[in-house]
């Protein structure tokens, strides 16, 4: 194969396909419990993240609640993944190899969302979150009625594999997945850029930035107890009865459980069996969806 702009571009064009092929084929797994936002800068702050007041009475004038302001920022961070075609394979016409790579690199471009998103929720119960504690912690700092700091806890303790219980229907998820920008399909392919002069090599790759955090902790319960009935009715509870600042109910309402592959079954038996271990009803069936994570193997 002669080596010029048309054959290049037909090689360009040939490896952008497949690379497109390889992103529509993919099923990501972070929307379900992360919410996208879109990010025009450096990093995203969200000092709004805390509380936002009930609607009450109209009674005089307004009354004028401030957004408690916290110091939580998500910083974007560049990613890239580039594939290098040696000039020989081009002139010899030996491509058959890399389309496949091209598709690869397309899944890979598209499961990087999924090992971040999973990543974090993994790391929940030593990262922190907005109020400085870690996102699955003992010891969340919000006002009682009178106005007094006491502690909320989202987690069951344990030192087992860990299990997910989450309210993914308002407006943000748990979890946030911050986009600078999209993943693009690039080349370095002219014959006389320094890298192919000096390396015969040209390179075809995929780049983008973004980065993700957490959302409010409020919305998701984690806990390393077996996963039954009686641990799984303590994390509905929990949820249910999150209260927000001065005491206001939240209202919300567990819909998703989240497990790693090895709690398939044990989630399976919770949420789709008719009886439960005892021969009992099992009233826990279809409260919530099951969602197994690959990513949260352990």
């Amino acid at each position: 194969m002669l080596i010029n702009t048309t054959s290049l571009e037909a090689i360009r064009v040939g490896f952008s396909a497949a690379y497109q092929r390889g992103l529509d084929q993919a099923e990501p797994m972070y929307q379900r419990i992360a919410t996208t936002v879109p990010s025009t800068t450096k990093e995203n702050r969200y000092g709004w993240l805390g509380k936002l007041p009930n609607m009450s009475k109209w009674v005089g004038e307004r009354t004028v609640h401030g957004i408690a302001e916290h110091d939580y920022s998500i910083k974007n961070e560049s990613y890239e993944l580039t594939i290098g075609v040696d000039r020989d394979d081009i002139k010899d016409d030996n491509l058959g190899t890399y389309d496949p790579m091209m598709v690869e690199m397309g899944e890979s471009v598209s499961a990087l969302p999924d090992q971040l998103t999973f990543g974090l929720l993994r790391n929940g119960f030593t990262e922190e979150c907005y109020d400085g504690q870690p996102f699955f912690d003992t010891d969340h700092p919000v006002l009682d009625e009178n106005g007094e700091i006491i502690s909320a806890s989202n987690t069951g303790g344990g030192a087992g594999t860990p299990w997910y219980l989450m309210s993914t229907r308002r407006a943000l998820k748990p979890l946030i997945f911050q986009e600078r920008e999209k993943a693009q399909f690039v080349a370095l392919d002219n014959p006389n850029d320094e890298h192919v002069f000096k390396n015969k090599e040209f390179l075809y790759g995929s780049d983008g930035r973004w980065n993700v955090g957490f959302g409010f902790w409020q919305m998701a319960y984690a806990s390393r107890q077996p996963l039954n009935a009686a641990n799984y009715s303590a994390a509905r509870t929990n949820i249910m009865e999150r209260k927000g600042d001065y005491g206001r109910p939240l209202g919300l309402m567990p819909d998703l459980l989240v497990v790693p592959p090895s709690m398939e079954s044990a989630g399976l038996k919770l949420l789709n069996n008719e009886l439960g271990a005892g021969g009992e009803t099992n009233e826990w069936k279809g409260t919530a969806e099951l969602f197994v994570v690959p990513w949260l193997a352990a």
